[in-house]
């Protein structure tokens, strides 16, 4: 399970968002600037609320009030933007390891293989990013953020910059990801397609409110 309830105010942009999201897809759903990557950020640790308190299974991540605050890279959580954002210099292995390897053994809830089988990347995995093509490219950053081990996984608008036919092929890996790995995942998009095909539940996002709070 995971609780947020976050207050954040940069300029003239103010974000208020509570809600408690159980396991499957969770969408947040709304047009562009409404507050989506935002709430994202602060689940992920990249920014600090103003106020508020987030709880990860019986993990608390942030607590203003009593002033903790895990930073990003020691929340276990997965984040996966619209255009992957791979290391140009380093192969598919080395990308998708990338994480993998600064986590203890004890952590790890996914190998390697596995992983690239899933996301049918086997075949890729002596690659450099520039030869990949974009659907592949997201596959990757897909991989590379479950070899993290992540307890929550945070997708970013992932399909955006992809035509329809690169969309078509992604879903379905992204709801094998769903099914096979019982990850939780919030899912930021403005495609109600998207949504209808993945979500099981939808938070409604407006100018930085969320519109309804759904427990699932």
């Amino acid at each position: 399970m995971l609780s947020f309830d976050l207050k954040f105010a940069r300029g003239d942009f103010a974000l208020e968002a509570a809600a408690d999201v159980g396991d499957g897809v969770t969408g947040i759903y709304g047009p562009s600037g409404s507050g989506k990557s935002t709430l994202l950020a602060l689940l992920a640790g990249l920014l600090a609320p103003s106020r508020g308190r987030v709880q990860l299974g019986g993990r608390v991540l942030v607590d203003t009030g009593a002033r903790a605050f895990v930073p990003a890279w020691d929340r276990h959580v997965g984040l996966v933007f619209q255009d992957g954002q791979l290391f140009p210099h380093l192969t598919t292995r080395q990308n998708l390891l990338y994480g993998h390897t600064r986590i203890p053994g004890s952590m790890r809830r996914f190998d390697l293989s596995g992983v690239a089988e899933l996301l049918e990347i086997t075949p890729l995995l002596d690659r450099r990013p520039t030869l990949l093509s974009g659907g592949e490219r997201q596959r990757v950053a897909l991989g590379r953020a479950l070899l993290y081990s992540p307890q929550l996984l945070l997708l970013d608008e992932p399909l955006s910059s992809l035509d329809d036919r690169l969309k078509r092929q992604i879903l379905p890996f992204l709801k094998r990801i769903k099914d096979e790995t019982r990850l939780p995942m919030l899912y930021v998009t403005h495609a109600h397609s998207e949504l209808d095909y993945l979500a099981d539940r939808v938070l409604d996002m407006e100018r930085g409110r969320l519109q309804q709070a759904v427990t699932g």
